[in-house]
């Protein structure tokens, strides 16, 4: 697999490219690695353009090849991601960021062939005897670029949407995880030529020359400031984008739902991977006067789950010293405004390894940092309310978040909120696991991201939806051609008119 690769000492975040380039979208970067990516892309432009429709039996085969490789490469995925977080459980990258991948393939290719069919659709009497139909073609080369919380999801999992609809790809997986784009690269290179696909890897200069690229369609996954640097860059080719950002996506437990259900159904989604999702429960809102209840159920459970603590294996280490810093500023922010910090253990944390339990926030201010910012991270603020209208107030109020989390089992009150606020997706005494349907499409909304991908929404954005009419012999349309006021003419007009 050809890479492109930019080797420094420091391994930096996509806030690292904004916060240490400022005017990331219109960056000047020399890097003899730059002329080596736009070779890539002309090169697949060239291979999409001599075989511009793959037909089923080839997207599937390729499908097919990409699941092989995945399930060869399975244990070396675990083990890189583990060595790239200090401390990632291999059941965790199985269940996050490999079984996802398998069954969105297998979904996938039972569902293509009906994705891939023309849709009929009506003509009307204007245009009749025609026929209408709608195509859906491939757009030619996607651009993929991948956060580091889960680089095999977030890079194959767009990769295969963007294969079953016809195209070829280019991926710039995160300086962050460079064992594991070891792995994604040798098992892309084991099922694909690099006319097909093919990996980039750099730093912040490789990030904005890449996004530059007059790719044909762009997903981008991370955070909202990097995302809106992305789509600027973008816009000078006019190339489509699909962002997946984030936000603080809330969780709302009713007063209704018992406390020990409400915790159970959304302390996993808080815990894996050390918090580092992006539709990770990103702060609770909790009746008032069930707040002790609620610290004192959610203490009980974390460990149970992760009974020594840091120390604990089944815990994901947060990522590197970076972000383990930032999150402890927040911490330190929040304590001097008057919060109370209460550590879910009491082997808390650990410096050296950059580990930390999930740490709940008493006492919170709008002016903490922790309050304005997406987490990403083992905190979760606690925000009490007196009524449900407040509790909503309270989220519309704020930007709208990737994720929406209700605990309750109201029918009305679940009713009400579906259809009464705005978030990219929710799920209904769950978290996070509404993600892995197949059958739905997942993106955000404002802040939040634009765009979908998964299941057939996916397909669709990855295509392009072309109208075509066909005419036979004989030709309607020159009834109403000039001259004008003829009879037919007046006729049509004054039936269609009216």
């Amino acid at each position: 697999m050809t890479t492109a690769h930019s080797p420094v000492s420091e391994r930096i975040t996509s806030e690292k490219i904004v916060s240490d380039n400022p005017t990331f979208a219109n960056q000047t970067v020399e890097n003899v690695a730059i002329p080596q990516i736009q070779h890539q892309l002309d090169q697949q432009r060239q291979a999409f353009n001599a075989a511009p429709y793959p037909d089923l039996v080839e997207r599937i085969r390729q499908l097919k090849a990409l699941k092989k490789a995945l399930l060869h490469h399975k244990k070396a995925l675990c083990h890189a991601l583990d060595q790239d977080f200090g401390q990632r459980n291999k059941h965790d990258t199985l269940i996050s960021d490999v079984l996802p991948c398998i069954l969105n393939i297998n979904y996938t290719i039972k569902r293509l062939k009906k994705w891939m069919k023309p849709s009929r659709r009506h003509a009307g009497l204007l245009l009749a005897p025609a026929k209408v139909e709608v195509i859906y073609q491939p757009l030619g080369v996607v651009g993929i670029i991948v956060p580091w919380n889960f680089p095999v999801m977030l890079s194959i999992g767009p990769l295969i949407t963007a294969l079953a609809a016809g195209n070829r790809a280019m991926i710039k997986l995160s300086e962050f995880t460079p064992q594991t784009n070891a792995v994604i690269a040798a098992l892309l290179a084991e099922a694909f030529t690099t006319e097909q696909v093919s990996v980039v890897e750099g730093e912040a200069d490789i990030a904005a020359a890449f996004s530059r690229l007059a790719f044909d369609h762009l997903i981008f996954t991370g955070s909202t400031t990097v995302g809106r640097h992305v789509m600027r860059a973008a816009a000078d080719n006019l190339t489509p984008v699909t962002l997946e950002l984030g936000g603080k996506s809330p969780v709302l437990i009713a007063p209704d739902m018992p406390m020990a259900t409400a915790v159970e159904r959304m302390i996993f989604g808080k815990s894996l991977n050390g918090g580092q999702i992006c539709v990770a429960p990103d702060y609770a809102l909790v009746p008032e006067e069930q707040v002790s209840d609620f610290v004192e159920e959610y203490k009980k459970q974390f460990n149970k789950m992760y009974p020594k603590g840091v120390a604990n294996k089944d815990f994901t280490s947060v990522i590197n010293a970076r972000q383990y810093q930032r999150l402890n500023e927040y911490l330190a922010d929040a304590k001097q405004q008057g919060a109370q910090i209460m550590p879910c253990h009491e082997d808390a944390r650990n410096d050296e390894q950059h580990r930390m339990v999930t740490h709940l926030v008493l006492d919170t201010k709008d002016s903490m940092t922790l309050m304005q910012d997406e987490i990403f991270g083992p905190i979760l603020p606690i925000v009490p309310y007196t009524s449900i209208d407040e509790a909503l107030a309270y989220i519309q109020q704020r930007p709208r978040p990737l994720a929406f989390y209700l605990m309750s089992f109201d029918p009305a009150l679940q009713q009400r909120i579906k259809t009464t606020t705005h978030a990219g997706g929710m799920a209904i005494n769950e978290s996070v696991f509404h993600v892995a349907a197949d059958d739905a499409p997942f993106g955000g909304i404002g802040p939040s991201g634009m765009g979908h991908y998964h299941g057939h929404e996916g397909f669709l954005t990855f295509s392009k939806a072309k109208t075509v009419l066909t005419r036979g012999k004989l030709n309607t349309g020159k009834l109403v051609t000039p001259p004008y006021n003829g009879l037919i003419q007046k006729l049509m007009l004054a039936f269609f008119i009216r």
